[in-house]
């Protein structure tokens, strides 16, 4: 890092340590059971979210006036392991090239956008100071994972967007309703980062370390893979695999209407602009991979098509403005992954900043959405048309009944989920559970388990010492 010039050094370590700074304030802050006052809070968040986009604007003009299109930076390794003629390390590595300036750049005006309404939508919220913790997480995350040039810094973003995400969807706690989706989507998103995880492990085998530049090659998006048609193959279907939990791609399109239980401001930036496109992103950083395996490109339109047709579909019988939102930016997702799939990636990355822009309006504007419908009506002086489509017009009433509930029932994706893969795999681990249980009872000649004996309601120790 020593041998780089110095003035794209410290913008870059400024673009990533401004969010830093803000979970480290606002993060002490409510540990030490001193919260910021609301306005305080604001005023951290836009000096944090303007500092962090003056920083990456000035990379860019840097980038462009001096004709460079990868600008490394890197703090050091996290782990450096020498054995016999093996060496494996993890490196903390941040990379600025054509691809992760744009997306920071989105992430830091989205993000700066959302947090100046929040501190009006949420104005003396019993849960104000929570939300902005959490969202301090999730644009630390988003800047990490946007800049990662590692696939161990990437998994780290990945991991502070899911936790803080799943967190927020939960916000409204009290209910039963919010903790319960909230769960859900924790459960799909630890299936992503499994598949993430184990994609890294793959990688670390076959290079003995997780860097980009010698997995898809520097000079983004012309890149080229060291690695065989095969090993393509494999860790590309963990990464769609991830990215297709990440961005709520069939078969896991169930938990993002879940996800809009959270606050209106969570909703816009996290599922509507940035989180939901977090696959794709992934999808375009590990693009030259799709050009070393053609079962590959294929798997990844399809995911793409099937998601396009399913959230079109489901969008259209959609009864509250969130959940019609939700659906279609999963049809908007799943165009992108189709044109990552052909190969358009600059088309791709185009499409996901024009994307994010418009649904964070969308989403801003939902609570107004009707009146907004109002007003129009009564300046028209009737009732706007409504028109049926040529596809509707043509199916037989069967078919119309039949798509009808399959839309209702949102491709009944839930249900499958749940009888063919929570259901055998909660059945696996009560047997294991039970197993457990016989062990340990035969061991100590009777209930082994001092949890069993206690009563709902009952007084125990904590309760007798207070």
């Amino acid at each position: 890092m020593l041998d780089q010039p110095l003035i794209p050094v410290l913008l870059g370590l400024v673009v990533v340590a401004t969010p830093l700074l803000l979970v480290l304030v606002l993060g002490l802050s409510s540990l030490f059971d001193r919260p910021l006052q609301e306005r305080t809070t604001g005023r951290c968040v836009q000096l944090a979210s303007w500092i962090g986009l003056v920083a990456s604007l000035a990379m860019l003009a840097w980038m462009l006036s001096t004709g460079a299109r990868y600008v490394p930076i890197e703090p050091g390794n996290w782990v450096a392991i020498e054995h016999g003629h093996s060496h494996y390390h993890f490196e903390f590595k941040f990379v600025f090239d054509r691809l992760s300036v744009p997306f920071v750049i989105l992430t830091f005006v989205l993000c700066g956008t959302i947090g100046a309404f929040g501190t009006k939508y949420l104005h003396r919220e019993a849960g104000f100071n929570r939300f902005f913790v959490l969202y301090a997480f999730f644009l630390l995350g988003m800047v990490v994972a946007s800049l990662a040039g590692t696939i161990e810094t990437l998994f780290t973003g990945w991991e502070l967007v899911g936790l803080s995400s799943t967190l927020l969807v939960a916000y409204y706690h009290e209910r039963p309703a919010p903790v319960r989706n909230g769960l859900r989507v924790w459960c799909v998103y630890r299936v992503s980062d499994a598949a993430l995880l184990i994609a890294a492990v793959a990688l670390h085998h076959l290079r003995g370390e997780g860097d980009f530049s010698l997995l898809a090659g520097q000079g983004w998006p012309y890149g080229q893979a060291g690695l065989t048609s095969n090993e393509a193959l494999f860790i590309g279907l963990l990464l769609l695999l991830a990215a297709a939990g990440k961005s709520a791609l069939v078969p896991f399109s169930g938990w993002l209407p879940r996800a809009m239980e959270g606050p209106t401001p969570s909703s816009a930036v996290f599922y509507g602009a940035l989180s939901v496109h977090l696959g794709a992103f992934l999808l375009l950083r590990f693009s030259p991979l799709l050009d070393l395996s053609i079962g590959l490109r294929v798997a990844v339109i399809c995911v793409g098509l099937v998601t396009v047709v399913f959230a079109s579909v489901t969008a259209r019988v959609q009864t509250d403005i969130k959940s019609a939102l939700s659906f279609a930016s999963l049809t908007q997702v799943g165009i992108i992954v189709v044109e990552i799939g052909c190969g358009l990636r600059y088309l791709a990355l185009a499409h996901i900043i024009g994307h994010a822009c418009l649904r964070t309006l969308q989403f801003v504007r939902a609570p107004m959405i009707l009146q907004d419908y109002r007003n129009m009506e009564n300046a028209m002086g009737s009732r706007l048309p409504r028109l049926a489509s040529t596809w509707i017009l043509l199916l037989p009433d069967r078919g119309r009944d039949w798509l009808y509930r399959f839309a209702l029932e949102r491709g009944y994706l839930d249900a499958i989920l749940t009888d063919y893969v929570v259901e055998p795999v909660l059945r696996v681990f009560r047997w294991c559970d039970r197993m457990e249980r016989l062990w340990t009872d035969g061991l100590s000649g009777g209930s082994s388990r001092e949890s069993d004996r206690v009563q709902p309601g009952a007084i125990g120790p904590i309760e007798e010492t207070l």
